[in-house]
């Protein structure tokens, strides 16, 4: 697919999309709990039907009730297939492996794309410690686990990815863990922890924790009873990053359903937003946004690395060097996205510098319109798209879809904001 996007002014509102970082965790839940689990306002990404395939062939039943609601029905793990596959979702493959290991089944987990050059390590050292068997492909897909997971007292690195605790906080979840302990060592992408938390506890898991650093499990015995929960799916600060950027360089919207007290990572969004001197409204029940004259910027992205891409196509708009720190949490992203954003950036004719751990967006030199690649990545995809709204000339962006990922009705809303984006 080619998006060609021509300079446009954007007016109007939108609702935000669906959170895959919330989604992806209730259907994990879902499948823990013995019961009914009702979402409402599901997400529709590739991550999250990745997600809802991975639940079902580990024995849960999934059924769509209407458009906005899905119905989960589970008794816990019973793989009925000795092989999952988490698309290309980093969070799918982290979260859902110590899941997969809670049963004594031998199990194939796979992904798809650039899912199979991440490295996954981490549990060839957790995963033994914890009674479970594995063969990676030298540190790399496809893994070959057998357990039980049986929980134990562990030390892990938390300096890769909050993904991989996220998997074991709930695994010991749902094994019953009891006087139990994880201790993490340099914790990155800490409100991911906590959204992770928050979802445990309306499942029902309620965990307690020392500053992130170690993690207490008192897990009382599981009801017999079946449980009946109901969870809706929060708006998606991820992909309305791209949204509320899209606002602040090309016309006034408003966004709605996005949770101002969310524990989203990616609501640090709105900091980056005013310090760069956009207009902006933050109301109970949407945010109103819209262009004023943009200055550079001193945001740290470490605790929300995917902030990158859309604060890239912010800076572009700024007059002056931005100024992002944590690049170091870019590189095992769907592309290596810190060479990722200068390259395509700089057909764009944006100079990016990187420096050790910073990036200096010279912005303020005007965009040009160029043809640009998305590398497969969702990000550098609607990043370009919204830089292209404030080009001198139109921007054609390669590979396109790559926007299926996360959002993958994100040209049509741009389209409903008044963004000319023709697709072919």
């Amino acid at each position: 697919m080619i998006a060609t996007i021509y300079p446009s002014i954007l007016k109007g509102g939108l609702y935000a999309p669906a959170s895959k970082s919330s989604m992806q965790r209730a259907c994990a839940a879902a499948l823990l709990t013995n019961g009914k689990t009702t979402i409402t306002n599901p997400g529709k990404s590739n991550d999250d039907l990745a997600a809802l395939d991975v639940i079902q062939k580990l024995g849960a039943q999934v059924s769509r009730i209407d458009a906005d609601t899905i119905q989960i029905v589970s008794t816990g793990i019973h793989p009925a297939n000795k092989e999952i596959n988490c698309g290309e979702s980093g969070l799918g493959i982290r979260m859902f492996t110590p899941i997969a290991a809670l049963s004594k089944e031998a199990i194939t987990i796979n992904g798809t794309g650039s899912l199979l050059t991440r490295p996954m390590d981490f549990f060839d050292e957790i995963l033994p410690q914890l009674g479970v068997s594995i063969q990676s492909n030298a540190g790399k897909l496809p893994l070959q686990i057998q357990g039980p997971l049986q929980p134990a007292n562990i030390t892990v690195d938390g300096s890769l990815s909050s993904q991989f605790l996220t998997g074991l906080l709930m695994a010991y979840g749902a094994a019953g863990a009891n006087d139990t302990t994880i201790t993490v060592d340099n914790l990155k992408s800490k409100p991911y922890i906590d959204l992770t938390l928050q979802v445990m506890k309306h499942f029902g898991w309620e965990i307690a924790h020392e500053n992130h650093e170690r993690f207490h499990f008192n897990i009382a015995p599981a009801p017999v009873e079946p449980k009946a929960i109901a969870y809706t799916v929060e708006g998606d600060w991820s992909g309305a990053a791209f949204l509320l950027v899209a606002g602040a360089i090309a016309g006034d919207i408003s966004i709605k359903g996005l949770d101002v007290f969310s524990t989203q990572a990616d609501k640090a969004v709105l900091q980056a937003l005013m310090d760069s001197g956009c207009r902006i409204s933050i109301q109970a029940d949407q945010i109103e946004i819209g262009p004023m004259p943009l200055k550079a910027f001193h945001f740290n992205a470490t605790d929300c690395p995917d902030l990158f891409p859309p604060l890239v196509a912010l800076a572009a708009c700024c007059d002056g060097t931005t100024v992002i720190e944590g690049v170091e949490r870019l590189t095992h992203k769907e592309s290596n996205r810190a060479l990722t954003l200068q390259e395509e950036f700089a057909k764009l004719g944006i100079a990016i510098d990187l420096q050790d751990n910073l990036m200096l967006i010279k912005g303020g030199t005007g965009i040009q319109g160029a043809a640009v690649h998305s590398r497969h990545d969702h990000r550098i995809a609607m990043a370009c798209a919204v830089a292209g709204l404030k080009a001198a000339g139109l921007v054609e962006i390669t590979d396109a879809e790559a926007i299926n990922k996360s959002y993958p009705n994100f040209y049509e809303h741009m389209q409903a904001l008044g963004a000319n984006i023709q697709i072919q």
